[in-house]
């Protein structure tokens, strides 16, 4: 039977993935910190095993998944933090790395030396990463130093024959989302982005961008002058 483990998965794309996969007869290991949410993601599905800890802690991460295996591996717990104004507070920023680039960070270091050949690991980031929007220089920080070290870590890891997906999603309509206060378009549901994700990694995709659209349209941004790419941003706002 294929083992999956997921972090981030009481709420939003984690969740669903977890649900998903157990559905489809995978054993799935759900992570998270709240244990009693956890608790109620795994309700009635004998696949899934809650694990509660907190990735951001080294040792308390080392000590959940000390010996685990898996088939698949996707981190996806994350959380945001916006900066107003150009004000920049010391403390969002940390909040934000330790959980979004440091929390996968300390979940491959715990991982990583029992995975075996042919297995798979996906972080997830976010097309946030790919131009410089306004507030968002502590998530898109985040985001697109995550990017880097997926892409720089698959090159190493060819020779253990283990895989790195990145997976970029746009806006996907979760609890982080919810609490924002400007329009997101393009909009999918917690479904849509797991049925995307779950089908590209099947596919052995290294890098999953969504919805396409969408992706393609920053990523075509990006390629821009700078200049350029702040100026729309300023339009963006505006």
């Amino acid at each position: 039977m294929r083992h999956v483990i997921i972090t981030g998965a009481s709420s939003g794309i984690g969740k669903q993935l977890a649900l998903d996969y157990a559905n489809d007869g995978w054993r799935v290991t759900a992570c998270g910190r709240d244990a009693a949410k956890l608790a109620a993601v795994a309700t009635d599905h004998a696949l899934m095993v809650p694990l509660s800890f907190d990735i951001t802690d080294l040792q308390d991460t080392r000590r959940a998944l000390q010996g685990a295996q898996a088939d698949l591996v996707i981190l996806c717990a994350g959380t945001c933090e916006y900066l107003d104004n150009g004000v920049v507070e010391a403390e969002k920023v940390a909040r934000v790395m330790q959980v979004n680039f440091i929390g996968p960070v300390n979940c491959l270091d715990a991982l990583l030396p029992t995975l075996t050949a042919g297995s798979r690991v996906a972080l997830v980031g976010s097309t946030a990463s790919l131009l410089p929007f306004s507030r968002a220089q502590a998530y898109g920080a985040s985001k697109a130093a995550l990017a880097y070290f997926a892409r720089s870590l698959a090159v190493d890891l060819v020779a253990r024959n283990i895989h790195v997906s990145l997976i970029q999603p746009g806006f996907v309509d979760t609890p982080l989302t919810v609490r924002n206060d400007f329009s997101m378009p393009m909009m999918v549901t917690v479904v849509q982005a797991s049925q995307h994700i779950r089908k590209k990694l099947a596919q052995g995709a290294s890098e999953i961008a969504f919805p396409p659209l969408f992706a393609w349209l920053l990523k075509v941004a990006s390629l821009l002058p700078v200049s350029l790419q702040k100026w729309l941003s300023r339009k963006m706002v505006a």
